[in-house]
């Protein structure tokens, strides 16, 4: 084999089947035991993040994959250690260029690490700006308004309502409106 290996310890990118990240992930772990190369592959990570989605008039806290299809491993880039992640089953291979994996930077991993532990999570909103909304809750019940902003940090969306001839902004949350 002509590769040339680095036996630091770094994070690389395996891209697997999409949907199969926690089964990929799992199998490693397991092959990592089972093959004694834990001095080798020490962690399987499926980057993940707490988004808040509306179902039913419900919040609903779920976790969300942040790179569909892919899968951290950090690791020394051995022959044998390559060998073993390349061979689990569902996955397609290293990310980097050609044949060659290319470690993923430190930044790039504590930005990941940083998303993935953020406390607050994200409110998912499936409501996009120029949408048209009916208002079911609060002062303005009934209205129909315009999509003008989206707050995905706080879970609030502001929509123009027609009133008195002119549009005026106002500030709902989204458990407040409808599609029309």
């Amino acid at each position: 084999m002509s590769k040339r290996y680095d036996t630091s310890k770094q994070w690389y990118a395996i891209h697997t089947y999409s949907g199969y990240e926690e089964k990929v992930a799992e199998s490693i772990r397991q092959r990592a035991d089972s093959l004694d190369m834990k001095d080798k592959i020490f962690q399987v990570l499926v980057p993940k993040e707490k988004m808040i989605e509306v179902r039913n008039s419900k919040r609903k806290v779920v976790e969300k994959r942040i790179f569909q299809g892919y899968v951290l491993v950090q690791m020394k880039l051995t022959e044998d250690a390559w060998y073993i992640v390349r061979n689990t089953p569902s996955v397609t291979g290293f990310v980097g260029s050609g044949t060659e994996p290319t470690p993923v930077s430190d930044e790039e991993i504590e930005k990941i690490m940083k998303r993935m532990g953020r406390a607050e999570p994200k409110h998912k909103i499936d409501y996009k700006v120029g949408e048209v909304v009916s208002i079911t809750d609060g002062p303005f019940k009934g209205f129909d308004g315009t999509i003008n902003e989206l707050d995905e940090q706080k879970g609030k969306l502001k929509v123009l309502v027609n009133m008195f001839g002119r549009e005026t902004p106002v500030e709902l949350d989204s458990l407040q409106v409808k599609r029309v």
